[in-house]
């Protein structure tokens, strides 16, 4: 896989993110935890999510690092700081394609994030 930057990006995405293979495509994961959903600041539930996502992409046979692209909703477009330090820290630096918008979110959860996966 081949992250690509397109100059000085200011923020935790790539600008495009080549691939080949097979991909996963993991539907919109919010913060859940043992069948529970977390319920917290935006980064707690940012984090969760993540961890959510992670251990469905490692049950397929992916890992973190296989992540082309990110689909992030917010249900505060307002938390987007808090929100992109949980998935700055979470990423560390290899960071996939994303977007984020703010989105009406079912339950009350403050963040839903879905993915793509290079596994192949």
């Amino acid at each position: 896989m081949k992250r690509h930057r397109a100059g000085k990006e200011t923020g935790a995405y790539s600008a495009a993110v080549a691939a080949t293979g097979e991909f996963l495509f993991v539907s919109g994961h919010g913060p859940l935890r043992d069948g529970v959903w977390v319920r917290g600041t935006i980064e707690e539930e940012t984090t969760a999510t993540l961890e959510s996502l992670a251990a469905t992409i490692a049950a397929a046979g992916g890992r973190i690092a296989d992540i082309v692209r990110c689909g992030c909703f917010l249900a505060d477009i307002e938390t987007f700081n808090g929100f992109d330090g949980a998935y700055r820290a979470f990423f560390g630096d290899g960071f996939p394609a994303r977007t984020t918008v703010g989105a009406a979110l079912s339950d009350g959860i403050k963040v839903e994030i879905d993915a793509i996966v290079g596994i192949g």
